[in-house]
This record gives structure tokens, sequence and C-alpha cells, in this order.
């Protein structure tokens, strides 16, 4: 369901439109949206982001431009979630404190990982897959891990990046290299 309050950019992308839950929030210009991801109302995702299939972009969240986000991520924005009140009624918006978190400009983000609150995860930045971030993210760092540690920095990183191997070109094992 698209709620008629969602804000969407030009030539914004959602593969199936009846598989997504998306009300309040503001999608930016040529993002692309899976199945079954839902954006709630507040949420913002800037233009050129890609948001993967069973994601949760919840209240209080900014997807700055080109962001990528993978297969089943979780954002939360509650540090401290509770269903009931200390006096025991069932918690309303007036009992909690919202706390945003910001993914900076051309940041990805691995499948399965979670966002904890209030963190900001830096320009560039790369999070592994199925790590659990609960602390700002240097621009360009690669973090993985329970909790998310640096672990890199993608810019390292991308110097020792093989080519794509020419696919015309005989198959080896590898061994060969490794007894030249």
């Amino acid at each position: 369901m698209i709620a008629p309050d969602v804000v969407l950019g030009a030539d914004v992308v959602i593969h199936h439109p009846q598989l997504v839950n998306l009300y309040g929030c503001r999608i930016g210009d040529a993002t692309r949206i899976g199945t079954f991801v839902e954006i709630q109302r507040g949420a913002v995702v800037g233009r050129f982001c890609k948001i993967s299939s069973h994601t949760f972009i919840c209240d209080g969240v900014t997807l700055e431009d080109g962001v990528f986000v993978g297969h089943g991520v979780m954002f939360t924005n509650d540090r401290v979630p509770r269903a009931l009140t200390p006096d025991g009624r069932l918690q309303t918006d007036a009992d909690w404190q919202l706390v945003r978190t910001r993914v900076a400009r051309g940041a990805s983000i691995g499948s399965h990982a979670t966002i904890l609150p209030g963190v900001t995860i830096g320009e560039g930045a790369l999070v592994g897959a199925g790590a659990v971030v609960t602390r700002d993210v240097p621009p360009h760092a690669v973090v993985a891990g329970v909790p998310a540690r640096v672990v890199g920095n993608v810019e390292r990183t991308a110097e020792h990046t093989q080519p794509t191997p020419d696919r015309s070109a005989p198959r080896t094992t590898g061994l060969e290299r490794s007894f030249r």
C-alpha cells in the first residue's frame, strides 16, 4: 500500500506497489524500492537510492542521496522500547522519545544489518552484512560484526579489488598463480 500522503519524486520505481507499505514518507527522484519494504511516516529517502526487499525504515531515519540498503535491513528509533508505561498503561506517542538516524550520501548497508537509533553512517561508508551498528560510522569506513567495528577503509579496499575476469580467457583453478 502506498498511502496518499507519500511524496514520491520523479522516476521512482517501486517494483511491486501492492507489496510495500509506505506512509507519510518522502522518496527522492529515481530511487528504487523492492518488495516487502516498509517506510514509515517521517522517514526521508534521498535521490538515486536503492532499497532492497524486506527492509524496514522507521520514523526519524534519513537516507541521503545515493544510499544502498541491502535485503532485510532493520532501522530502529527508540533507545528504550517498551509496550507499557511505568504505571501499566499502553504507551502512546507521548510516552517515548524519537531518536533520529542519518545515513550519509553514497553509504551502503549490507543485507540483514541492524542500525540502532541515533547513529550517523558516514559518507561512502560500507556496513557489512549482518552487522549491528551501535555507534557512528566514520566516512568511507568498512564496519562489520556485532557490535560493528571498523575493519577497513572503502578507498583502500577498492584499490585491492580484482577486476572482473575475462570470460573468454581459459579457466584456471587459481593454483597456477600460487606456484609461480
